[in-house]
């Protein structure tokens, strides 16, 4: 039993016996042997009375008669030890706790005694004070608030910026449910079972839980979002409790809150900006006049009464007419004299949008409708909300889709392709086509409730060829504008050339003037106007204009660029005709004049040839 004994408690700084049920004791460890002088191997058989002091004994055997017989134990009764030296003015005092020792053979009952000397004891909470103390001034300089609870829910510990967050005391909360003091109900006000609560879950199933979208409640009643981190203690494996640590994240919401409105309202902008960019993009070569209507023939006034009668209006206008007889300027005169003339005028050509986009163009998507759809988009029709909505060449819009369009032009409402929220907006449509909307209605290839819908007031605006007053206005201020954007010097009309755009059929309208003005300012090298090389088959038609005689130079042995360039141009008409406006190929054009088709293609360009003047 000795060496047994010696083996477990040599080393111990305690002093440590064995006492059997005669309150004799029979193993004592090398410190207590030590104080009573007594050598390492000696056997040992020393009463009680001989541990300690005569006065502590009497009670002490009662102790320890109660402790064999496991009906208590001692744990830290105040004891003086025996004195050994009369010279030692004080004996040894301190602290005894006194065990029961388990063995098999319950006969031998004994009980195990351990004596804590006062000065030891009192260091070694001295030591735990201090390191509590560090502890907690470690605790209390970090920022975020720190709850320790036991495995009960009751709070255990509480920092400085627990307090200062949610102004709970360490008084208020010491021994209290931690959930039922600030954790206890949703920031609607409905409650909050412990049992749903991921910090109590920390110590029931032993996992680390973590939240970021709750809140813990004040004193004063107001909730504090907050982020935490719940993670459990364990002691000897055993789960014990809890560490909360959190912070108080009102200021972080408060910017994301911020930063997700601002970036909603840039993205709105953005989307807003990128709409109107795409519309106007086709508005950029638009030259000054398209934004006023030219003109003083009789047709024109007529049709310009129509324009002031209805822009007072919110009307829906039908612009019939022609290809290129300037039905969008028409358009843009009525937005432009209406009350909606601060608010959008938005453009939707029906004829180039593919059927699988038209709900998407007019009505826009959310992300993820359909495949494709990478981002919400603004619809057209919501573009126009407050402004006038011109839906040019209407005609062309699939029978199939019709309805739909009907159905929100009618009730000035609608859904995003994917969204089930109803958008109102106040529209006002123009449309315009140059199809025979009757004859397409009489056909069933256009709905006839739409067709009324969209021509309550029908404008038809007159071809050029009926308006020939108006040919001489329009050229001239066609040509001061191009010689204007090409920085050129200004060039003017004669009387002759006036004459002879006035004899000109012009199946192309409007449209068809200004480009002739244009190609003929570019063909133009000198500071006469070459119209003549710019009007189509002009070398064919018997029209065109008389050039000078040059008899003289060619009788000469040259002619002048002017002729040269002529002749080049009315070569490569004939060429191209001969192989029906085939430019490459072993039979083309350019193998024909022995050149690239690359430079046959640049003169094309340059003397203004194409084949849809000269069919």
């Amino acid at each position: 039993m000795i060496n047994a004994f010696n083996e477990h408690f040599r080393y111990s700084p305690l002093f440590i016996a064995v006492i059997d049920k005669g309150f004799v004791c029979r193993d004592i460890n090398p410190k207590w042997r030590k104080y009573l002088g007594l050598s390492d191997t000696a056997a040992i058989a020393l009463p009680v009375e001989e541990l300690f002091s005569h006065e502590n004994v009497s009670s002490l055997k009662n102790q320890i008669r109660e402790v064999i017989h496991e009906k208590s134990e001692v744990c830290g009764r105040t004891i003086s030890l025996k004195k050994i030296d009369s010279s030692i003015k004080s004996t040894p005092s301190g602290l005894l706790s006194v065990w029961r020792i388990r063995q098999t053979d319950d006969e031998q009952k004994q009980v195990l005694l351990v004596f804590t000397e006062m000065a030891d004891y009192t260091q070694a909470v001295n030591k735990l004070n201090q390191l509590q103390t560090t502890h907690e001034l470690i605790l209390n300089a970090v920022g975020e608030g720190i709850y320790g609870v036991d495995k009960y829910g009751n709070t255990t510990f509480v920092n400085e910026a627990a307090t200062r967050i949610l102004g709970w005391r360490a008084e208020d909360v010491i021994g209290k449910s931690l959930h039922d003091i600030h954790h206890h109900s949703y920031p609607d006000g409905s409650p909050y079972p412990s049992s749903e609560c991921p910090i109590y879950n920390a110590f029931t199933d032993g996992k680390v839980h973590q939240g970021d979208d709750e809140f813990f409640w004040r004193t004063d009643g107001t909730p504090v979002p907050v982020e935490y981190t719940s993670t459990p203690i364990r002691e000897n494996g055993e789960v014990k409790g809890a560490v909360v640590v959190y912070r108080d994240i009102t200021e972080r919401r408060k910017n994301e809150q911020q930063r997700e409105a601002a970036y909603l309202q840039i993205k709105t902008l953005k989307e807003l900006l990128e709409r109107e960019r795409d519309y106007l993009r086709d508005e950029i070569n638009i030259t000054v006049n398209f934004g006023e209507i030219i003109g003083e023939s009789q047709a024109l006034k007529r049709t310009l009464a129509q324009i002031e009668a209805v822009s007072r209006t919110s009307t829906s206008v039908l612009i019939l007419g022609e290809s290129g007889v300037g039905k969008e300027m028409v358009a843009r005169a009525i937005h432009a004299n209406s009350v909606r003339a601060e608010k959008p005028l938005v453009k939707v050509n029906c004829a180039s949008i593919p059927k699988e986009l038209f709900e998407s163009e007019f009505f826009g998507h959310v992300r993820g409708s359909f495949t494709g759809a990478h981002r919400d988009r603004v619809g057209r029709l919501h573009l126009a909300a407050g402004g006038t909505l011109f839906l040019d060449e209407v005609g062309e819009i699939p029978l199939d889709l019709q309805g739909k369009l009907l159905r929100a032009l009618q009730e000035q409402e609608f859904e995003r392709v994917g969204d089930d929220k109803t958008i109102k907006v106040d529209v006002r449509i123009v449309a315009a086509t140059n199809r025979d909307l009757k004859a397409e209605v009489e056909s069933g290839r256009f709905r006839m409730d739409l067709y009324y819908r969209l021509s309550i007031f029908p404008i038809e605006v007159p071809p050029l060829r009926e308006r020939i007053q108006d040919i001489g206005p329009l050229a001239i201020q066609f040509l001061k504008n191009i010689c204007q954007e090409f920085g050129r010097e200004p060039l003017s009309l004669t009387r002759q050339q006036l004459e002879f755009l006035n004899s000109y059929s012009w199946p192309g309208n409007i449209r068809e003037l200004k480009n002739i003005i244009e190609r003929a300012v570019i063909l133009t090298t000198g500071h006469r106007l070459r119209l003549d090389l710019a009007m189509p088959g002009h070398a064919q038609n018997g029209k065109s204009e008389p050039m000078p005689p040059f008899d003289q130079t060619e009788k000469a042995g040259f002619v002048t660029d002017a002729v040269f360039r002529e002749k080049e141009k009315l070569n490569m008409i004939a060429v191209l005709r001969l192989t029906n406006w085939r430019i490459s190929g072993t039979d083309g054009a350019a193998a024909l004049l022995g050149i690239k088709p690359s430079t046959l293609a640049y003169r094309m360009k340059i003397h203004g040839v194409n084949k849809s003047d000269y069919l």
